[in-house]
Formats: structure tokens, sequence, C-alpha cells
């Protein structure tokens, strides 16, 4: 079976060598014939090598087939049910101490800036940087399309300790923290972005 570098929630970043996956609704509109092509007008499309995949679901590759799997800024958009589900399936994913990197935002970092902060507005501040809060409520069919298109809000956040326990819950092994570019497998070299390890907690670990 041919080894596979598995990219899911990749947004716009896919590049070549990686299979990538998005669980975005404007990513499946893309793909319609004729609406696909109505959905934008300046905002910017989806590389054509992206593919729609949903890593809850289980992403529509063999068991075991994958080399190494990334996920950068896409768990803490899960539940936590929908979390651990993702987590047993990217390890079904992944052949035998096949590779997986992650990177979430930090909540301990937030959280330590928060109470630190000694404005009036901190709280404020510490919602909108976690994504925890809503500012605004959009009504209507319109409002509740573009809630649903934008799949922005954090439902779930992580810190390094909590991070660690579910990996090892989920039967992943040689967890420790990463930092940017200190994979064994230059591949990661192409799907990871240095600004979205800042303020991160960043995990390699294997199956």
């Amino acid at each position: 079976m041919e080894s596979t570098y598995v990219q899911y929630g990749c947004g716009l970043s896919a590049p070549p060598g990686w299979v990538n996956f998005d669980a975005s609704p404007t990513l499946r509109l893309e793909k319609l014939p004729l609406i696909g092509s109505l959905i934008h007008k300046n905002a910017e499309r989806f590389p054509s090598n992206v593919r729609f995949g949903d890593i809850v679901r289980g992403l529509p590759l063999p068991q075991g087939s994958g080399k190494a799997v990334y996920c950068s800024h896409v768990l803490e958009h899960l539940s936590l049910h929908d979390f651990r589900v993702a987590l047993s399936n990217t390890r079904r994913l992944l052949k035998t101490k096949g590779i997986f990197r992650l990177v979430v935002p930090d909540l301990r970092a937030a959280a330590l800036r928060y109470v630190a902060d000694p404005d009036d507005a901190a709280a404020i501040r510490f919602m909108e940087e976690t994504y925890l809060g809503t500012a605004t409520r959009q009504r209507g069919a319109m409002g509740m399309l573009r809630t649903w298109l934008g799949n922005s809000q954090h439902l779930w956040m992580w810190d390094f300790p909590s991070m660690c326990k579910e990996l090892e819950a989920a039967g992943f092994g040689g967890i420790r923290a990463a930092q940017f570019g200190d994979s064994e497998d230059p591949m990661f070299a192409d799907v990871e972005d240095p600004l979205r390890w800042e303020d991160a907690v960043a995990i390699q670990c294997h199956a």
C-alpha cells in the first residue's frame, strides 16, 4: 500500500505532495457546477487540489495508509466529542509509527495574559482572542448561511497537558512538544506556517 501525506483542515494551503482536505461548506459549494462559479466575486477560491473531507466522519482514504498527518488550527473548532472522534480517525488513518503533528491555539497562554491584564477591557479582549465569544448574532436566512459557511468559532480549546492526555487516551505514542521545523520528516516544511505556531500548543506524536 502506498503511503500518503495527509493534511486536513488545509484551507488555502495545499502544497503538492500532500493529500489536502477541508470540510468547509464553501469548498463543497465551489465544487458544484454553475453554483461554484457564482459564490465568489472578490474572495480567493480553494486551490483545485483541495478535496472535501471531514475528519470527524472519516477521510476517504484506506486505513493505515498515512505516512504522516498534519492539522493546524483545526481541532479547536470541534466539540469535545467530535474532537475525540477526530483523534481516533487520525490514528486509524496512520500506518504504524506514522507521524501526527498538530497545532492549536494555547488556552493557557491566553488565560495568563487575561489574568495579568488590569485593563477593564481585558475580558472582552480574551473573548475576542480566543473566539469563545459571539459579538453579534446574525439572524435570518442569510445570517444563518454566513455562520454555516464561516465556522470560525472555537468550540473547545486546549493547553499542552490536556492535549497530551487526550492523545495518550486515543492510543498515540511518542508524544512531545513540537517546535516549528523540528520534524525529522522534511515534508512537513511544505505545510507548516511559522505564524500559525505563535502562542500555540504544537505536538508531534505517532500511531
